[in-house]
């Protein structure tokens, strides 16, 4: 029996303010507050509510027939938290129903597993432990920042204990190979992989109200008979993509989400059904490991990482901010942390790109990949200014993080010997008030005075 596995991916930038090389030094907040309110405020109110009221209708309506999936980036989040507290409340509603599942991925949806292994194992562990906080389920299936994946990133997220992983079903990757199958990492056997259909996910994400695409007007019914019309033996239909892609690259003027409200109908139909990356994991078996030596991605024709790190500028500026990778890990410092998530957005690379896209490039404030690149390397060389500021560059890591233990360690002792003297405070205080209360209580009563004889 076929089977439709639903996702959408939900990550809003942070975006950074116009940082010039003279505020190197005096200013060490980067952000632009008024932009990032604007842009998720926006972005709620025209594509996750609608799009999530009509994924929870679904539910409602068709019970536990109808699935779906979610991952949510860690910097999207905390965006929600400050300003559409409301998606994050739908969420919860929905997770109610039992019908959805929560992914993990990199809290930062950076590209720390291209740069460093033991960074990237934190991004995903911080990001999955959010989830669990939120939504009480611990994930089980790992995606990567735009299903960025090969042998060795399958390798590390298999190392991390999850079962599962999403990928893009690149044509270079497959060959002759079909993505209706589950595969498995060739380095990682266990670790089961669910590669996306690109054609009948980019049919609703990208073309679907394009008047000149060949298969305009799309209809829900004629969607499901070309996925009824599959060979038989091919099982697994994976349809990924950005939940802005519901209300915003498809607008609602276009009827988008009333195809998305007719899918569940049209499929029970055809005895298709729904779907949850782990419910597919857990029922279907691999039928061969996949080969990924080289990087691939969901985006542009490519499917590569060229877009982030195709020219010159971006390897610069990726090689200068995981410089600091080990050091910032070691050392754990709440407020460079949170500036460390930021900075590592892929978004802020994806600026820099000096490639042709068939998917149009929002660049914000700036004017082409130049001033992007130049506007983070002015933040980038605060940002790095303050680390070496916090930890002298004369200190290796070995002898920073020995140190650091140290102090961690002497804070502990510290912590140790004050809940010490608390307990020993309010022992003595409970035996000054016992003695007090005993010499209460032996403390003969005070003699009545005798009655004075009548003369």
């Amino acid at each position: 029996m076929k089977t439709i596995c639903l996702y959408f991916e939900i990550h809003q930038i942070i975006h950074l303010k116009r940082y010039r090389f003279f505020d190197i030094g005096t200013d060490h907040y980067y952000y632009d507050d008024y932009e990032n309110e604007r842009s998720i405020t926006d972005i709620a109110e025209r594509s996750y509510m609608p799009a999530l009221n009509t994924l929870h209708d679904m539910i409602n309506e068709n019970g536990k027939y109808f699935k779906v999936a979610f991952s949510l980036s860690g910097t999207g989040i905390e965006q929600l938290e400050m300003h559409a507290p409301q998606v994050l409340e739908k969420l919860q509603k929905m997770n109610e129903t039992g019908c959805v599942e929560f992914l993990a991925e990199p809290y930062s949806h950076g590209l720390s597993s291209l740069a460093n292994e033991e960074t990237f194992a934190l991004d995903v562990k911080k990001q999955a432990a959010k989830i669990e906080e939120l939504f009480g389920k611990k994930p089980t299936v790992a995606r990567n920042s735009s299903l960025i994946y090969s042998d060795d990133i399958g390798a590390q997220i298999a190392a991390m204990g999850f079962k599962g992983m999403l990928t893009e079903g690149a044509k270079h990757v497959l060959g002759w190979k079909s993505p209706h199958y589950v595969y498995h990492c060739n380095q990682a056997p266990n670790l089961k992989l669910l590669l996306r259909d690109v054609e009948l996910s980019d049919d609703i994400s990208l073309r679907f109200n394009n008047s000149e695409w060949d298969g305009y007007p799309l209809f829900a019914d004629a969607y499901i008979d070309r996925i009824a019309r599959l060979p038989e033996e091919e099982q697994i239909i994976n349809i990924f993509m950005e939940l802005s892609a519901l209300g915003i690259a498809q607008p609602l003027s276009s009827n988008i989400l009333d195809f998305i409200h007719a899918l569940p109908g049209c499929a029970k139909e055809k005895g298709i059904t729904f779907s949850t990356p782990t419910e597919i994991c857990k029922a279907c078996k691999s039928v061969s490991q996949l080969d990924v030596p080289d990087t691939l991605s969901w985006v542009d024709e490519e499917r590569d990482v060229s877009c982030w790190l195709g020219n010159a500028m971006q390897h610069e500026a990726f090689n200068k901010l995981y410089s600091v990778a080990d050091r910032l890990r070691i050392a754990n410092d709440p407020r460079i942390n949170q500036d460390w998530d930021y900075l590592q957005a892929s978004n802020n690379f994806r600026f820099m790109t000096t490639k042709p896209s068939n998917v149009g490039l929002d660049r914000g404030i700036y004017s082409g990949p130049f001033d992007a690149f130049t506007n983070y390397m002015n933040i980038l060389g605060d940002f790095i200014n303050r680390v070496n500021a916090l930890y002298p560059l004369d200190i290796d890591n070995d002898e920073l993080e020995g140190l650091l233990t140290t102090i961690k360690n002497q804070g502990d002792e510290i912590e140790m010997k004050d809940k010490e003297i608390t307990r020993l405070k309010a022992k003595l205080e409970k035996l000054e008030a016992s003695k007090t209360k005993a010499k209460t209580e032996k403390k003969p009563a005070p003699k009545k005075a005798a009655p004075k004889k009548a003369e």
